[in-house]
């Protein structure tokens, strides 16, 4: 056997094995392209205007932000003011597509295995995860920053940029709050990766079982996919009809998700609760979103379909919307079903609405989670919102228990009516 024919450590010695090099492209390509996503999206929303040298770090926090990890803000006003700022929020458009394309890039590899030992399942993430951790840790270092904030009082700051203490607002993030939460967000991600792929490889032992999971997880993914293309094609009707385009951007990069599947949550049922003091939102949400939160000054304001409808009748078109999108997702998961399940396995209705029930009520249980926005005087200062005033907050939170229930029966009736359609076009 000649030495090129052998195994390709053996041939090239200094060659790094396939699996390291499957890590570090995953890693980087997601790290990539989530970075140039928050950057653009930042940079539509004008956060390149921020004090020279910000742009970078507040990418850098967008990136982390965007994996659920807590920036810690903090001020320091010396003797005339106190300066405080709180944020909370996720930039999903940015998790999103990391989510697609670390999916993505991992499971390429593995497009032509039907089968893959825990093992070797074990020792891609770990390799992946490894490569992950030394980009937290750099994109820990990079986010971090103050900013000069205006006390309201133009004495006040006067006095303070003589005496050298001009208040300041800054932002960090800790290297043991990055690693813990962004590798969390690694592992969900991989593991939602499996569950949602209906041909990738799992090992032998789940794959009499991956009924039971893949295609209604599939079809909720579906639904979730289908409600963001939905949102492109109203933002561009938007920039068509002569809005400021670099804003209508920035919700697109930034929070495209975040309002889109409140705008599903809603249709099925759901509600949040949430309140604008004391500024703005800063981004193109629709008016009658912007009009609820803001109508009840201090007190929270309900956001569900009968609020919405309120301000504009039209709202009232996310019921139909979210049926037809649910229940054809519900069909397509039972023809999936009936297609890879044994002969003469068929589909039971009252299994597959099960399935579906637990599919959907666990996607919007994610997505009230995720949608959770709370700011105080600090929103702007990552590039994105108005909040200028001393007392200028957004707060936004999911009822988990009305949208998971609304989700659950929602994803029961698109479950049983799927394999009921499926049922009778199998029987003619």
């Amino acid at each position: 056997m000649r030495p090129s024919d052998g195994p390709p450590d053996a041939a090239h010695p200094h060659r790094p094995p396939a699996g390291w090099l499957e890590a570090l492209a995953t890693a980087v390509a997601t790290l990539v392209v989530m970075a140039a996503v928050a950057a653009l999206g930042l940079w539509s929303a004008g956060a390149t205007g921020l004090p020279s040298g910000s742009f970078l770090p507040v990418v850098a926090a967008t990136v982390l932000s965007a994996q659920g990890i807590p920036l810690q803000l903090d001020g320091d006003a010396g003797f005339l003011a106190q300066a405080s700022a709180s944020i909370d929020v996720v930039p999903l458009s940015v998790t999103l597509v990391g989510a697609l394309v670390l999916g993505w890039v991992f499971l390429w590899p593995l497009r032509l295995r039907a089968v893959l030992t825990p093992g070797e399942l074990a020792a891609r993430a770990l390799r992946t995860a490894l490569f992950w951790a030394a980009a937290l840790l750099l994109l820990t270092r990079l986010a971090r920053h103050s900013f000069s904030i205006s006390t309201g009082s133009p004495e006040a700051d006067l006095i303070g940029g003589a005496l050298g203490i001009t208040p300041t607002v800054g932002f960090h993030a800790a290297w043991a709050a990055a690693l813990g939460y962004g590798l969390l967000w690694l592992v969900v991600v991989l593991l939602l990766a499996f569950v949602v792929a209906r041909r990738a490889p799992l090992p032998s032992a789940l794959l009499r079982r991956q009924l039971w999971v893949r295609p209604a997880a599939h079809g909720v993914l579906l639904v979730l996919l289908a409600y963001v293309l939905l949102g492109l094609v109203a933002a561009f009707v938007v920039v068509i009809r002569g809005t400021d385009a670099r804003d209508t951007l920035a919700l697109v990069l930034l929070g495209l998700p975040n309002l889109v599947w409140i705008a599903l949550g809603v249709g099925l049922g759901g509600s949040w609760h949430g309140r604008v003091t004391g500024g703005s939102i800063g981004l193109p949400v629709p008016e009658p979103l912007a009009s609820v939160l803001g109508v009840g000054g201090d007190k929270e304001a309900v956001l569900d379909l009968s609020s919405l409808a309120q301000q504009d009748g039209r709202a009232w078109l996310l019921l139909p919307l979210a049926a037809v999108v649910v229940l054809g997702a519900g069909v397509l998961s039972a023809r999936q079903t009936a297609a890879t399940a044994v002969p003469g396995g068929g589909v039971s209705p009252w299994q597959h609405a099960v399935r579906m029930a637990v599919a959907l009520g666990a996607a919007l249980l994610v997505v009230g989670l995720l949608t959770r926005i709370a700011a105080n005087y600090g929103l702007s200062f990552l590039g994105v919102g108005d909040l200028t005033g001393p007392a200028a907050a957004v707060a936004l939170h999911c009822d988990l228990l009305v949208t998971v229930a609304a989700g659950g029966v929602w994803g029961a009736l698109a479950g049983f009516v799927g394999a009921l359609t499926v049922r009778g076009r199998r029987r003619r």
